[in-house]
């Protein structure tokens, strides 16, 4: 699972659901207590699954740790999560490494290998995402061979098999179904539905013989509920994309 966006209704339902489908491991990709839903409370679920679950940083989970005076004086949202947070929270995302190899075959990390702001499958220099070129995508790898590699950061539940035979997975988004951004360039990424994402990853008997198989998995949950709470702390915008998966 990835970008959480301290959506504690979303996580609720989305830890359940793999409770309910027996997940063997539980990964969490980054941005995990930025928004302006629940940062404090989503940190404190997390910590009671905290040995439970492998996690590493996101750049909105920088954004946080890295904050001066000035960018919280600027952004309302910062700020509200600043002081919604314990600094034990602080600092637990500042020791959150920025990858991880799990076992010989799976490579995690946020953005790409190289830049947790870089968006490893999507060119977006059309406003909109496309996926980028079997060559663009193995450039971004940087020499990262694992067979799979799974990723965050766009929120665009996707999985994608490369000339190398390397599946690289996205898993969506927890807790904000869409965004528009301005870097690298204004972009807006949706995906029209409010439903919790996040992805399961096997590896499978077929009649090829064994390899690794994902499912991207859709979850209900009481969005309405998150929606009235980003509202309350100054984001109708976060709550129009968390009702509707779109952008205003």
């Amino acid at each position: 699972m990835s970008d959480i966006h301290s959506n504690i209704f979303a996580l609720k339902a989305v830890l359940a659901d793999m409770k309910h489908r027996n997940v063997d491991q539980i990964i969490n990709l980054g941005d995990i207590l930025y928004g302006p839903i629940a940062p404090k409370a989503t940190y404190k679920l997390l910590m009671t699954y905290r040995d439970d679950i492998i996690t590493i940083c996101g750049n909105q989970d920088r954004q946080i740790y890295e904050a001066t005076t000035i960018d919280i004086h600027s952004n309302q949202t910062l700020a509200f999560i600043i002081e919604d947070l314990p600094k034990v929270a602080i600092k637990w995302m500042q020791n959150l490494p920025f990858d991880y190899h799990l076992g010989e075959d799976i490579y995690l990390c946020h953005g790409s290998p190289t830049d947790d702001m870089v968006y490893l499958l999507e060119d977006i220099e059309t406003g909109q995402p496309r996926v980028r070129s079997d060559a663009d995508i193995l450039a971004l790898l940087n020499g990262v061979d694992s067979a799979v590699i799974v990723c965050g950061h766009t929120h665009i539940p996707r999985t994608v098999k490369l000339s190398t035979g390397q599946i690289i997975i996205n898993t969506g988004s927890v807790g904000y179904p869409a965004y528009e951004d301005d870097l690298p360039i204004v972009h807006k990424m949706q995906t029209y539905c409010p439903h919790a994402s996040y992805a399961l990853i096997r590896y499978v008997d077929t009649e090829q013989g064994k390899c690794w198989q994902s499912e991207h998995i859709k979850v209900p949950y009481d969005y309405e509920a998150a929606a009235k709470l980003a509202v309350r702390n100054g984001r109708e915008d976060w709550a129009f994309a968390l009702r509707t998966g779109r952008v205003l």
